[in-house]
């Protein structure tokens, strides 16, 4: 950087006050009216044309115009209504663009809070594009009206720019007054100065600083605009209903977002109290994202035209909102916009994920945010609270983003700084989530890869009780408005139906290892799937994932544990004994031991009125959403068997719905097949060809180590991005996505994406066995990709399967990946003559040939 170079200001008296404006200088006009500013900058510009400088103007706010068109100056207008994110990327863009030694003039930044209600997005912006102009040389002027930011937000653009200037106008005379000019200084330089033609004449005198001083408001300590708008909004409420509603709508733009079909639906629903009471539980400032806005919008609906009839069995929330300008205040104070713009780029988006996610897991919050933080866990106390995601796309109608960010459990024992610093971590870890490559790959594969994703949180007390050492809920899982799970046609699709567990609900969204959920038909919550007639203990839950004060964690204990204490309500309601085991260790000798138990959740289901509720639930949600809706919930009894709903998530479900229905063709000898089965498919009615099939041999896979099978997910995932635009099948042993290698082929999702069909193969001998994971993210990631789903349980009884139809054709996979030929004898990749899929939900029958 030469620092030597001397800059005018265009007012030679003041440029010998300051000892000259430097390459580098970023300069902020403090001013009362935009008018003065613009004096200043129109003798800056003419001095830069005399000079012959590039001078750019940067136009994004509402007022007039700080320089007259000019066909020397190059314009940018830039809105600022697209929000932080995209204004500030753009205008990052452009001074990038244009390079070094560009002088600027920028709008007046206060006109901004028009667009973002907010000082510190301000300082935020000054504090990401003052050090970039710095870095080229540039000088760059800019203007924010007095009294009216925050100290703090002062605060921070003095520490950040190199000069802060106030600027009077007083009985039409202009004074400057400098309060800070980097590495110069002089005896007077600090003085106020009176600009009369080009000179500048230092107010040396006490007597005449005080007297023009006197007349000078600066006004006493300011609250930040949004909360500014907010208690001015408190002021409405006694107003007429049509007047509440202007202002409601304007607060629901800043916590909520624009226009939307979520956006009318809280429209419809909320009232301007009701807005209110979702900013007096925000932190910091900003939209509070999808999740947030989806169980607040639920509750709204089934207290407003649930007319007293859900009253009685729905648990009151207690929950904090972060607003989504944290999000970013934390890129910019730990240095990390520099690295994060280099990331939205196409060639940086994978590139440079791993490392922003690396120093987002370790960065700091400020004091003040600090302190806000410490205050909503004292309202907590010591019970267990969960930080989840709310980015601003998830949750919403075509987007799910299910699974897609973390959430972080904090068990909340221990000191108040031991419990403090989880809970920070926590939020780290879910800012660092944006960064996860599935998270990445989805944005892409849903087109969202250049829209702003900013991440909002939303703290809930976690919903339970403690039981001994263990913290958990009695029951919890996914409830489906729709259910496409069909296995015969007595089944009520419109009835809808659970994905329930017992204890916390991690088992019910993810699939997990050695267990089975209870699928429930809300037609008749009695009626067992397929999967259940043959073993009903193997296809159901052996453990129960609770949150340990002892080990202050989310861990997992035996079903046999947590039913060996009280629960506080009636076991029976939920597991009973299994007579076969217990038939089984009478024949070992063992007639001194109980009988374990199984969860069936029979006496719940027959006895209560759960299921009742909530398919009345699941049925109002979608009527009012006019779409099918996916919700996540959990439930507490007392000893009465009374029971309370605690609505933790509610968004729209995709669905593909039945499609028309599909003729068979006929078969005159099963070999004639690939596979063929009854049931165990997700999809709906579909007549697909498919071009290609990449199946991994389970006796292979078997054999290798764990770290070779982990290798093959990635040869996978490389065979799944050069298959892209194919119609291909996938078929491999187990469950794909699984975290255990033993029991299927760790891919991420992102790795089997492309894909038009998958099928899980089970093998009794080498230990494999599938899950039917309808309601599980698993699930809504293929629905939402359009990914057809097959269990194969080989072996069974009206299901065929010929592998050999693929063994005997040539592999091609040498052919795909030439640079890596081991895993040949895992990976079959064939191409397929004529072959077609065929399946209808109503009969339950599938065929591929």
């Amino acid at each position: 950087m030469n620092i030597h170079e001397r800059v005018s200001t265009g007012l030679g008296g003041f440029d010998r006050v300051i000892d000259s404006l430097r390459l580098g200088d970023n300069v902020v006009w403090q001013v009362d009216a935009v008018a003065d500013y613009q004096k200043m900058a129109e003798l800056f510009v003419r001095q830069a044309k005399q000079d012959r400088r590039k001078l750019i103007y940067f136009r994004f706010a509402a007022h007039e115009p700080i320089l007259r068109d000019d066909p020397e100056i190059t314009v940018y207008r830039v809105g600022a209504d697209k929000g932080f994110e995209g204004f500030v990327a753009e205008v990052y863009s452009l001074v990038k663009k244009e390079g070094r030694k560009a002088f600027y003039v920028f709008d007046c930044l206060t006109d901004l809070l028009e667009y973002w209600h907010s000082d510190l997005m301000i300082e935020n912006f000054f504090k990401v594009i003052c050090p970039f102009l710095y870095e080229l040389d540039t000088v760059a002027y800019f203007a924010i009206k007095r009294n009216i930011h925050t100290y703090s937000t002062i605060a921070g653009i003095r520490e950040t720019t190199q000069l802060l200037l106030d600027l009077y106008r007083v009985g039409g005379k202009f004074y400057i007054h400098p309060l800070k000019v980097l590495k110069r200084y002089s005896p007077t330089m600090f003085f106020p100065h009176l600009i009369e033609n080009e000179e500048a004449v230092s107010i040396t005198s006490s007597a005449e600083a005080a007297e023009l001083f006197s007349g000078i408001s600066r006004g006493e300590e300011r609250l930040d605009y949004w909360d500014v708008i907010f208690n001015r909004a408190k002021e409405a409420v006694h107003l007429a209903t049509e007047q509440q509603e202007e202002i409601k709508k304007s607060l629901m733009t800043m916590l909520i977002g624009g226009k939307s079909r979520m956006f009318d639906l809280c429209d419809r629903y909320f009232t301007l109290n009701d807005i209110l009471t979702i900013y007096s539980r925000e932190v910091g400032t900003g939209f509070i994202g999808g999740k947030s806005v989806g169980m607040l919008l639920a509750r709204k609906i089934l207290e407003q035209d649930g007319e007293n009839r859900f009253a009685p069995f729905l648990e009151s929330h207690d929950s904090y909102y972060l607003g989504s300008d944290l999000f970013y205040t934390y890129l910019v104070q730990n240095g990390l916009w520099k690295l994060r713009m280099k990331q939205k780029t196409e060639s940086g988006y994978f590139q440079y994920a791993p490392e922003l996610k690396e120093r987002l897991l370790h960065g700091r919050f400020s004091e003040t945010i600090q302190e806000q933080f410490l205050q909503m866990l004292e309202h907590f106390g010591q019970s267990p609270i969960i930080v989840r995601s709310s980015s601003l796309l998830e949750d919403n109608f075509g987007n799910a983003f299910a699974g897609k960010y973390d959430s972080i459990f904090c068990v909340n024992q221990g000191t108040p700084e031991a419990r403090y610093e989880a809970f920070e971590q926590a939020i780290r870890t879910v800012y660092a989530s944006t960064m996860n490559e599935d998270a990445l790959s989805y944005r892409i594969s849903r087109g969202l890869s250049e829209k702003d994703e900013q991440m909002a949180i939303l703290v809930q007390r976690v919903s339970g009780d403690y039981h001994r050492e263990n913290y958990f809920p009695h029951i919890a899982g996914v409830g489906n408005s729709s259910n496409l799970y069909v296995w015969d046609k007595s089944v009520d699709m419109e009835a809808g139906m659970l994905r329930l567990v017992f204890g916390l609900g991690t088992r019910a969204v993810d699939r997990t290892v050695g267990d089975y959920v209870k699928i429930v038909c809300l037609d008749d919550p009695m009626r067992n799937p397929p999967a259940d007639y043959e073993d009903l203990e193997k296809f159901s839950q052996h453990f129960v994932d609770v949150l340990s004060l002892e080990e202050n964690t989310l861990t997992s204990r035996s079903l046999e544990e947590i039913l060996s204490n009280d629960i506080h309500t009636d076991k029976e309601l939920f597991a009973g004994p299994d007579y076969r085991a217990a038939a089984r260790l009478r024949e070992l000798g063992y007639t001194d031991r109980k009988a374990p138990h199984v969860l069936h959740f029979e006496k719940l289901l027959k006895s209560t009125d759960f299921p009742r509720v909530m398919k009345e639930i699941l049925a109002l949600l979608s009527d009012v959403y006019e779409y099918p809706v996916d919700i996540e919930f959990t439930a507490n009894f007392r000893d009465d068997r009374h029971f309370r709903v605690n609505l933790l998530q509610c968004r729209p479900l995709q669905t593909k719905g039945l499609g028309q229905s599909v003729e068979f063709p006929i078969l005159a000898d099963e070999q004639d097949c690939f596979f063929a089965t009854e049931g165990n498919f997700m999809g709906g009615n579909v007549h697909l060809p498919i071009d290609y099939v990449v199946y991994v041999q389970p006796k292979a896979y078997l054999n290798l180590s764990e770290q070779d099978k982990y290798m093959v997910a990635r040869q996978i995932g490389t065979i799944n991005a050069s298959l892209k635009g194919k119609n291909a099948m996938l078929i491999g042993p187990g469950r794909w996505g699984t975290t255990t290698p033993s029991l299927g082929v760790p891919v991420h999702f992102s790795e089997l994406c492309n894909m038009s069909v998958i099928c899980e193969v089970a093998s009794q001998q080498e230990g494999f066995l599938p899950e039917l994971s309808y309601g599980s993210h698993f699930f809504q990631d293929l629905v939402e990709t359009d990914i057809f789903y097959a269990a194969i349980f080989n072996g069974q009884k009206n299901v065929i399967f010929h592998p050999e139809r693929i063994l005997e054709k040539d592999n091609l996979f040498s052919a795909v990946l030439p640079q890596n030929g081991r895993f040949s004898d895992v990976i079959r990749i064939v191409r397929t003559d004529g072959m077609e899929i065929f399946s209808d939900i109503v009969t339950q029958r599938l065929l591929c040939r």
